[in-house]
């Protein structure tokens, strides 16, 4: 059987976290809930749902899902899978069986779960998410011949190919250094349309103006940085 893990990085969702956690299919071995320096129920909430609770005082995106990663290193019995997933419930934890599919059905190493027009409730991605989406997948197909079309946070990967890649993003950049690592090292990936909803909560990115400016520079900054070399 498929060993599956699930990392959850989460600020302040006590709203939302259980929520996401009671809709992951039970066929996951373990849900890990990472909190980012979180000061509201967010840990007691998840730890009642049933998630394995891990402290990351240095916030970041990035370092939540660094913490998630360190917990499974440190674990005798290795995932074949991880997925990553936000803890606001903006995606539907139920689609999870949809992401990892094209890995146990036909070996492919990466897969994101694309946040497309169709599937997406009016106003649960921000002008500065689709736009700064449009860029950066854009560049990718420019510079790589990448065919993303999202750099959603739901996302599935083999755990010895997640391994290769290195990680090593605090922050903002962590999805988009994902799938430029992901190019490089030639991995298989494809894309699977999910339906997105409004998060609960307000985005600690996207819903400020000064998330939204450090996420810009820090995609632009991996593309570039990656376009040199």
């Amino acid at each position: 059987m498929t060993q599956i893990k699930v990392i959850i990085p989460a600020y302040n969702e006590a709203d939302s976290i259980a929520h996401v956690i009671n809709d992951i299919p039970k066929s996951v071995s373990e849900v890990i809930v990472v909190s980012n320096n979180s000061t509201d129920n967010t840990e007691t909430n998840a730890k009642n749902a049933g998630a394995t609770v891990l402290k990351e005082p240095n916030k970041g995106y990035g370092y939540a899902c660094l913490k998630g990663m360190q917990h499974i290193a440190n674990q005798t019995i290795k995932p074949d899978i991880v997925v990553f997933l936000d803890g606001d419930y903006s995606d539907y934890p139920e689609e999870l069986t949809k992401i990892v599919a094209p890995i146990i059905n036909d070996d492919i190493d990466f897969v994101i779960g694309a946040r497309t027009k169709q599937l997406r409730d009016k106003g649960s991605m921000t002008g500065p998410q689709i736009f700064g989406n449009w860029l950066a997948t854009n560049l990718m197909k420019l510079f790589f011949g990448a065919k993303f079309s999202d750099l959603g946070p739901f996302r599935a990967i083999k755990y010895n190919k997640l391994l290769a890649l290195n990680m090593e993003d605090k922050t903002y950049g962590w999805t988009v250094e994902m799938q430029l690592k992901a190019l490089k090292q030639k991995l298989t990936y494809t894309e699977i349309p999910v339906n997105y909803r409004n998060r609960i909560g307000v985005s600690k990115v996207s819903g400020t103006v000064k998330g939204a400016i450090f996420a810009g520079i820090k995609i632009l900054g991996w593309i570039f940085k990656y376009s040199f070399k």
